[in-house]
């Protein structure tokens, strides 16, 4: 895998160029705007040419996760509060507010030559059903038309709800025939079990790391790494939770084509930061990556 870095990490502050720098002294290769507007103000056009310009002074690949969060409310933001844009909400207001805010974010590729756009489809307590497909093909047809002529390819995440799992991302793409939609695999949430519907053996309802890799196959760009007991998405660093490391490891180095292993981690204000960018340099190495 190549290491790269979710900004994530330091989602509580400004993203500067000077964050930035102290960033790169993780050793990561690629680095994943995090586009929240607190955080990352990809409206904002200095803010956009600032990034774009680091970018060109420094030899690391961009690439984005699209927005979770919604500033209509005007409510203050803190990484406790619940993602509010649903690209495949029931509520046609909610899912037109969530498709502009993710197209003023890939608008910021105008200027950064970004590699990936991760995507989510739905929330925790979306269901599968014949709206949801019809819902995310919609969203996806959009945003394909939207990210391409940019040059970035577009990656669905596995989350924790039915639509969202790696067997159905998969069949939606295959029904879309989007062949330039490839897939980012989150370890954390791929080992969280998914409630089973009523009429499902629980076994069937969730899918783990290995069956994750196997689904999602040759079109794996992208790993999410952060760990977790198997019950909450905690974002804790890799070993304080219960995630077979090893075994990620060797199902990426299986691949022909290894994909990014991005770090995903969270944290709170008031944290020092060098000493978790030293951190993540040594989940790096532990990881092999």
């Amino acid at each position: 895998m190549h290491a790269g870095l979710s900004t994530h990490l330091v989602l509580p502050q400004r993203l500067t160029p000077a964050l930035m720098n102290t960033l790169l002294g993780s050793g990561a290769t690629q680095i994943e705007l995090f586009a929240a507007r607190h955080h990352f103000d990809y409206t904002d056009r200095y803010a956009v040419r600032e990034m774009a310009s680091w970018f060109r002074s420094n030899e690391v690949v961009a690439s984005m996760h699209m927005p979770l969060y919604s500033h209509e409310d005007g409510q203050e933001w803190s990484r406790h509060s619940a993602p509010s844009l649903n690209l495949i909400s029931q509520n046609k207001g909610d899912r037109i507010l969530a498709m502009d805010e993710a197209k003023r974010a890939l608008e910021a590729a105008e200027q950064i030559p970004m590699r990936f756009a991760v995507i989510h489809l739905g929330m925790n307590e979306d269901r599968w059903s014949t709206r949801a497909i019809d819902d995310s093909l919609t969203a996806l047809e959009h945003l394909k038309a939207f990210a391409s002529p940019l040059g970035v390819e577009l990656l669905l995440e596995n989350l924790s709800n039915e639509v969202a799992t790696p067997e159905h991302l998969v069949e939606i793409v295959q029904i879309g025939h989007f062949d330039g939609i490839g897939f980012c695999l989150d370890v954390g949430h791929a080992h969280i079990a998914i409630p089973a519907l009523p009429e499902t053996p629980r076994s069937e309802a969730k899918s783990g790391i290995a069956q994750a890799f196997a689904v999602f196959g040759d079109r794996l760009r992208e790993l999410h790494l952060h760990d977790n007991g198997g019950m909450r998405d905690a974002h804790l660093w890799p070993g304080e939770g219960s995630i077979d490391w090893k075994e990620v490891a060797r199902l990426s180095s299986a691949m022909a084509k290894p994909p990014v292993g991005m770090l995903e981690i969270a944290h709170e204000l008031g944290y020092d930061t060098s000493a978790a960018v030293l951190k993540s340099r040594q989940a790096f190495e532990s990881l092999s990556l």
